[in-house]
Formats: structure tokens, sequence, C-alpha cells
């Protein structure tokens, strides 16, 4: 019996064991407090006091003990929106005589008529969405409305972007910018209204980093006979570094798994023709999705059709190269020719050069163009 007694102690709420072990009744027409009330705005737990009191403590359900600041209010740090808490305040008399009362924050209706299931994560690398199902108590006008708010500076965006079910009322709720958010906590709201009775709301608090759902990363390979080099792509807004794990399957072979540490590159020896998909992994409980399966062919015949395609490339290349150099040329040779005209030369009669250069005749007797002396030279014929 006193077992069960002590066991009847330890789960009461600590209201009902102040109230049972309280000095004074509720009733009393001169109670040391009164106007006992939540200030939302303050986060404070404040009353009217009456008279002289030795100490004031609070209590939130059965985990929270603070004394009052100066006997006039209990500043509370984290204040729930949605969930109903019970917010009991003792007070110690001069004599030693207690006093206990109490009240339920926030006031709300019927928790049936909540939004049930409130779920979110962070997916393809930018996008937030959240999820939840109409309560079953809910009547049939309840509308919700979602709300993010930064636990830190207490910033709060409403849903840009809602999904409806086949009765109208909002289910889901999708940020198109997780970028936009800092890496605080977050807190998450689903509100309800409705013109036939309050509609309780619902909440759930995450760091955004907690709730990403990694995106299957990019992978491509080049490869030739004896090797294949695997390369991929990974990117977070949240997380920088991660490990990769690959499910990797040559020709008929059993596939193997291939883990890749900080790196986001793998060789892979005589590879012949295999199939790929990666993963991503941050932690244990924060591992990515799967890619889809990729098919690589590095054997002797598709190395074979290889080269025809780069000596096709290679003589266009060359033919282009070709054509180019020769305009170059052509343009080059006009252009200096113009700038640098050649210099006449004296006709020989004897060898016969300079055919297309231009010759002017020298005529004995006739004084020369040129200011420099010239001598007459005469040409004899050899026998």
């Amino acid at each position: 019996m006193a077992s069960l007694r002590l066991a009847a102690l330890l789960l009461a709420p600590v209201s009902a064991l102040l109230l049972r072990d309280r000095g004074r009744n509720l009733s009393d027409p001169n109670p040391p407090i009164a106007n006992l009330r939540m200030e939302p705005e303050s986060k404070r737990l404040t009353w009217d006091l009456h008279g002289n009191v030795s100490a004031i403590q609070c209590f939130e359900d059965a985990s929270f003990d603070r004394r009052a600041t100066n006997n006039s209010f209990c500043q509370l740090f984290v204040l729930p929106k949605c969930k109903r808490s019970n917010y009991t305040v003792r007070v110690t008399l001069m004599d030693g005589e207690t006093y206990s009362t109490w009240i339920e924050y926030p006031v709300q209706g019927d928790p049936g008529a909540a939004a049930e299931d409130l779920g979110c994560e962070v997916h393809d690398q930018d996008f937030l969405t959240c999820s939840w199902a109409v309560g079953r108590h809910a009547p049939s006008d309840v509308q919700y409305y979602f709300y993010l708010e930064d636990s830190n500076t207490s910033a709060m965006w409403a849903c840009p972007r809602y999904t409806v079910n086949a009765q109208g009322t909002h289910t889901q709720c999708r940020f198109d910018n997780v970028s936009a958010f800092s890496k605080e906590q977050h807190r998450f709201v689903v509100r309800g209204a409705s013109r036939r009775s309050p509609i309780p709301c619902v909440e759930l608090t995450h760091f955004l980093s907690d709730i990403e759902k990694l995106r299957a990363p990019n992978i491509n390979a080049t490869c030739n006979e004896s090797l294949a080099l695997l390369e991929w792509d990974m990117s977070s807004h949240f997380h920088k570094i991660f490990d990769y794990e690959l499910e990797i399957q040559q020709g008929a072979d059993p596939p193997f798994l291939q883990e890749v540490q900080e790196d986001q590159s793998f060789p892979l020896a005589n590879p012949r023709s295999f199939t790929v998909r990666i993963r991503a992994l941050y932690s244990p409980d924060l591992v990515g999705q799967w890619s889809a399966r990729r098919r690589f062919v590095c054997d002797q015949e598709a190395n074979a059709r290889f080269p025809v395609w780069l000596s096709s490339s290679l003589m266009a290349l060359g033919t282009l190269i070709t054509v180019g150099t020769a305009v170059f040329l052509c343009r080059r040779y006009s252009v200096l020719k113009t700038l640098f005209p050649p210099i006449p030369h004296l006709k020989d009669p004897l060898g016969g050069t300079w055919e297309n250069e231009k010759m002017f005749p020298w005529e004995p007797g006739r004084p020369p163009q040129e200011e420099c002396p010239v001598a007459e030279v005469q040409v004899l014929r050899e026998p």
C-alpha cells in the first residue's frame, strides 16, 4: 500500500501536489496573489501580489522550477506556441504557510481538430516542404496556415505556396529557397481557423541541417580498356564535407560497394562494361538518396570506334587550319607588298633573271637617274 501511494505521488501533477499541501484555500477572499496570467510578448508568468510573502516559485508541468524575480514574475526563455502546459505558482507566506494556484497556457480548443502528422524536410538542395493531415475532429470549414520562425531572432515567414486537398484545405507548404534562412534552430507551426470553434496549433522545432534529405550526386566517367575515372559533384547549403558509397557491377560479376572518404573521384581498374550508382553520407543518421544507375562501356569494340571518330575530326580540323593559314599568308603577302614595294633592278641580258620584276633599260650616253656616278661597261661576246 505504501508503494502504491508513493507511485501515485510521483505520477501526480505538480499543481495537484501543491494544491493538496497548501495551507490556504483557493476560495480565500484575500489570496496573496491573484490574476495569474501569461504575457507572451515578454515571456513572463506574472500576477498581482497582495501583502508580504517570503518566497515565490514557478513550475512548468514537472520540469520547470524557478524563483520569481522580485516576487513579481517568473521569466521564461522558451514559450510554447501550441503545446498546452500547466504553469503553477507556489507562494510561501511570512509565517511559513503555503499557497498555490495555476493556469494552462496556451488555452486552445479540441486537440483533435489540430493538424496531424506534421513533418518537414529539406530536399533537392534548395527546397523546404512541410506536410500535415486534417485533424480527425476538425470542423468542415477548417483551414490551416503554416509559419516558419527563426528561434533565435523570432523572424517569421508565412507559407508562400500551399498544396490543398479535394476540399480546398491546406495540407502542404513549400519554400523554394532555403538559403535565405539561417542555420539556427527553426520552429515549424501550423495554426488552424474555423468559424465554428477554436483550432489548436501544432509545432515542431528543428535545425534545417537535421532534416535535410541529401540529393543524389551526379556521376560521370571517362575510360579506356585499362582504367575508368569516376567523378561526381555534390553540394548542400548546410553541409560541406561528405563521404560517398558507390555500388559498382562489372559485366556479369556480382555488384560490390566501394566507400570513398572526402573525395569526389574514384579510379576503377580494368573496367570493361560496368554500371554504377552513388549516394552521399554525412553521418549514420544522415544518408542521401541513391542516384540512378548509369552504364559505361570501356571494352575493345568501343575503343576501336573511337579512332575513326577521332580521325574524322582531326582531318576536318586540319583542313580548316590549312585553309586558314593560306588565307592568312596571302593577305599578309599582299599587305607587305603594298607597304614595301620591290626595288627595281638592271636587266640582265645574259642571266634572264628577274622576269617578274620591273626593269629600266640603260642607254649609253644618257645621264643616269641616280645621283652616283655610273661607268659604262662593254659586254663582249665570247667566241
